[in-house]
């Protein structure tokens, strides 16, 4: 057959070919001339890498309480900077192994590296890896902020190539580690050395040393200060990399892995709510920055009102000894406690005890430590009962109940059949509360805890009614702020706010308010807890000459005790017990342990904030009732409860 009738085919093809080569090559000149021209503008708005040497030193950060006094200052230490030689030679390698093991091929990016990270990125969907070298890190550090943004990777390599052609690279590695930030206010490896570890830089161990290099990566989040467990997770990762590598022998890497992090002891001081600060320091890296924070220098008015502090302070410390005196079994300095005490109309957290200070200054019990909270869960419980058309003078049977091979019991092992909703919840009864978490169905009750902060393993059964779940301290208080706050949840803050060194305000604490139940709800849940102190197991709290409502909690065997409570003002909540979950003692419960920590703790906070009354919405009323039967009565059982109308 003949080809002639498909040469004009061809010809067209190779035109076309011609064509889009001509346009590819012109799309590739124009973008090629673009990448150059915004190299060539971003060098020109970059900052001379010889001023290196003549930085400006960093500014103070004050940090300051609510009524403005002075708690503490923040700076990069005054320090002689370390010379290379003067760095460990395992320090170095550690670092480099971590961060970049190509430092001494590369000329200050890696190429590699960045391909890498693009296609990480890419896969994700997301800015997820950056692909730093050392260098790269070190003129970030000095001239660059923390965006995300591809024009600051671009101005990054440059400066990074201008480093590595004005100076060696012992000399980049050395300013490196001397401005590098490894977390919690520590700038350079000797500052870090003593901040962690109170540690000149040639006494660090090998599990010190691995720690130190794991810091980088993420300094708020890997800082043993911060978080002790994702610390030894990322320093053990280093380890692993430093033996792969062959810088540490097999049994090196097996000893330090298993040893345990002996942090620098904090000098205690009264006039120093350490743990607070630390809750401070943690908020403001998240929001701003540790750079801004060290360098630039912040005026940082907190939430907390000191007078309060030291009283929660004491006022733990009191009674952990007298609790101590009558349980000799309890090792000294054993048992510990946590305390805050939250301004129910802003969040503003005026007080927080993470636990006594002669023992352990760095593990914030109140944050930090999940423990079963017993009977304090309960009010949540009934709460959704509230909301889902139950009154306090609803009738929930207490009998003995069988659920296959368990058989909870009320605490007294006594059983009382029909009882209201709130004698039940007065007397903190086992069954009723159980049974009525049957009624209501465990999935919404879940629910309605995650509405009020509450971080519920969805794992859950009806051992739930009695506090089976571990919470923390300041979620369980938040939660029961919702009642006193109208129905209301309002998240918490340690912060009220932020101005620059020249007094310009950089940000103000505004709170998350949300509606997670009704006003009416609400202030009836206020009257039911106030039951528990005129009637139930807080009747100490008596002694207070305005209205208070609360929860005890304790859990199997007394190994914690708590008691949440409120004013209409201000929110408590206290946990009394030991880190090793052992038990406090004989009939420690929470009324006996917990409570007159709150009792002394709110007197304080009355006599600062105010003695007010509960708020009656207008679509509730008071009825007289019958305690017993939920029946309207004048009787000798009768009592005033809030109803709906």
């Amino acid at each position: 057959m003949s080809t002639k009738r498909f040469r004009p085919v061809n010809e067209l093809l190779k035109k076309y070919i011609s064509i889009k080569l001509i346009v590819i090559s012109m799309i590739t000149a124009i973008i090629s001339g673009s990448v150059i021209g915004g190299l060539i503008v971003l060098k020109l708005d970059l900052p001379e890498i010889r001023q290196l040497d003549q930085m400006r030193p960093p500014s103070i950060t004050g940090i300051y309480s609510c009524d403005d006094t002075l708690l503490d200052e923040w700076f990069i230490e005054k320090r002689q900077q370390l010379s290379y030689s003067e760095i460990p030679e395992l320090l170095i390698k550690a670092i480099l192994t971590t961060e970049d093991r190509s430092f001494y091929s590369h000329n200050g990016v890696c190429i590699r590296g960045i391909l890498r990270a693009i296609v990480k990125d890419i896969i994700a969907g997301k800015y997820v890896e950056g692909a730093s070298t050392i260098t790269q890190q070190l003129a970030k550090t000095l001239f660059l902020t923390n965006e995300k943004k591809i024009t600051r990777k671009m101005k990054e390599a440059i400066l990074a190539f201008q480093l590595e052609r004005h100076y060696t690279k012992n000399e980049i590695l050395t300013r490196y580690l001397n401005q590098v930030y490894f977390g919690s206010g520590a700038y350079g490896i000797k500052s870090a050395a003593n901040i962690y570890f109170g540690k000149q830089i040639n006494e660090l161990t090998i599990a010190e040393c691995a720690l130190i290099a794991g810091l980088p990566k993420a300094p708020s989040w890997y800082s043993p200060l911060i978080n002790i467990k994702k610390s030894r997770k990322r320093r053990n990762i280093v380890l692993r990399q430093m033996f792969d590598t062959g810088i540490i022998s097999q049994t090196e890497y097996l000893s330090a892995k298993a040893s345990d992090i002996q942090l620098k002891k904090k000098a205690t001081s009264r006039n120093k709510p350490i743990l607070f600060l630390d809750t401070v320091r943690a908020a403001l890296e998240e929001r701003f920055g540790s750079e801004y924070i060290y360098r630039k220098g912040l005026s940082v008015q907190t939430t907390i009102n000191i007078d309060l502090q030291h009283i929660a302070e004491n006022t733990v410390e009191r009674h952990l000894k007298i609790i101590e005196n009558r349980n000799p079994r309890l090792s000294p300095n054993n048992l510990q406690a946590a305390v805050v005490v939250i301004q129910n109309a802003t969040g503003n957290i005026l007080a927080m005890v993470g636990g006594r200070n002669q023992k352990d200054n760095y593990y914030n019990r109140a944050l930090k430590a999940r423990r079963q909270p017993g009977s304090a869960i309960k009010p949540l419980i009934y709460a959704y009962a509230i909301e889902n058309n139950y009154s306090q003078t609803s009738l929930v049977l207490d009998a003995p109940v069988i659920y296959g091979k368990w058989r909870p019991e009320n605490y007294s092992r006594k059983y009382s059949g029909d009882i209201t909703l709130r004698k039940a919840l007065a007397l903190s009864l086992n069954i009723p509360c159980i049974r009525l978490l049957e009624e209501l169905g465990l999935p919404p009750v879940l629910g309605f805890c995650k509405k009020l902060g509450i971080h519920v393993n969805t794992n859950q059964n009806l051992t739930f009614a009695l506090g089976s779940s571990e919470v923390n301290l300041l979620e369980l208080t938040k939660a029961y702020m919702v009642f006193p706050n109208k129905g209301i949840y309002i998240s918490p803050g340690v912060i009220r706010q932020v101005k620059d060194r020249r007094g310009r305000m950089l940000w103000v604490h505004r709170p998350k308010k949300k509606w997670v139940m009704s006003k009416a709800g609400a202030a009836i849940m206020c009257d039911m807890l106030k039951a528990v102190v005129t009637q139930g197991t807080a009747k100490k709290a008596q002694k207070l000459d305005f209205p208070v409502a609360g929860k005890t909690g304790t859990t199997d065997n007394c190994k914690d005790a708590w008691f949440i409570g409120f004013s209409a003002d201000i929110c408590i909540g206290v946990w009394v017990g030991t880190d090793n979950n052992r038990v406090i003692g004989k009939r420690e419960t929470g009324g006996r342990t917990a409570l007159p920590i709150w009792i002394d703790i709110m007197k304080a906070g009355q006599n600062i904030f105010g003695k007010k009354n509960f708020e009656i919405p207008e679509d509730t009323m008071y009825v007289s009732v019958d305690v017993n039967t939920g029946k309207e009565s004048q009787g000798r059982d009768s009592t005033l409860m809030l109803i709906k109308k």
